[in-house]
Parts: structure tokens; C-alpha cells; sequence
């Protein structure tokens, strides 16, 4: 398995989706503020896929 860096947009939005974890974790909104650990594991899984898959 050969691993690459990610396009710049993939990072970009992995670390947008993990900004929203960390402010989860500080600020309450209602249908989201119960949730930011499943946030940052979303963010990382983006980031985790932009390095194994080819053009993301």
C-alpha cells in the first residue's frame, strides 16, 4: 500500500470538519453538541482517506 499526500482541498476540509469538533466541545448546539468525539472521528477519517485513495 503506497500512501500519498492528500489534495490540499481534503485537508483543508478535514481540518474545517475538526474546528467544528473542537467547537462542539466548547459552545452547545442542541443536535450536534452530544456528538464531537464522532465530529473529530469524521475528520480524521477524511484525512485518512485522502493519504490511501488516489485523487481524493
Amino acid at each position: 500500500m503506497r500512501l500519498k499526500a492528500p489534495k490540499q482541498i481534503t485537508f483543508w476540509i478535514a481540518v474545517a470538519i475538526a474546528v467544528v469538533g473542537i467547537v462542539l466541545k466548547l459552545v452547545n448546539i442542541p443536535p450536534l453538541s452530544g456528538h464531537p468525539g464522532w465530529v473529530e472521528l469524521i475528520a480524521f477519517v477524511v484525512l485518512a482517506a485522502g493519504t490511501l485513495i488516489k485523487g481524493l
